[in-house]
């Protein structure tokens, strides 16, 4: 799944941050909020599969960016037990790479990007996570306390 394709090209990535709380509000009401965990900015292409949801889902589950007794980086969401806080994010299927306008023509089609993001949050509940979310399509106000700070661009 290209999901978060910033660098065109690139295999299946997700952009996650190392918080410390998190929520998201859509008209001023919280509907999803988290305490120490992982955000994910979640954008879907095209050309994106359920296998990429499950690889993507893998690395996000345990990229070890939490750090251990010896303030290394070593210890992942499922070590630490923490939470997982994932908003749809359309944006970030943006094809940046020519003039002031971003190009869009390489995301999905709400339908089928709709579809995956519930998959991916299905698949991160059935995990034993504890998950929240945004609301697909929406606007919504995402708050943050990115602990580090701590944000990477994955691959997979």
């Amino acid at each position: 799944m290209h999901f978060v394709d910033i660098v065109k090209g690139a295999s299946v990535q997700g952009l996650i941050q190392r918080v410390s709380c998190a929520k998201v509000e859509v008209d001023g009401e919280v509907i999803g909020e988290i305490k120490t965990g992982l955000v994910l900015l979640l954008g879907v292409e095209k050309e994106d599969t359920q296998a990429h949801v499950a690889k993507l889902l893998h690395k996000v589950t345990n990229y070890r960016v939490f750090t251990d007794n010896d303030g290394k980086m070593n210890l992942s969401l499922k070590d630490i037990a923490g939470e997982l806080l994932v908003v749809s994010q359309f944006t970030l299927a943006a094809d940046t790479r020519k003039g002031m306008r971003p190009s869009f023509s390489s995301a999905a089609v709400p339908e089928h990007a709709n579809a995956l993001y519930e998959l991916f949050v299905q698949q991160a509940r059935e995990l034993g996570l504890k998950v929240a979310t945004g609301q697909f399509a929406a606007d919504m106000q995402v708050t943050l306390c990115n602990d580090g700070p701590v944000t990477f661009n994955l691959a997979v």
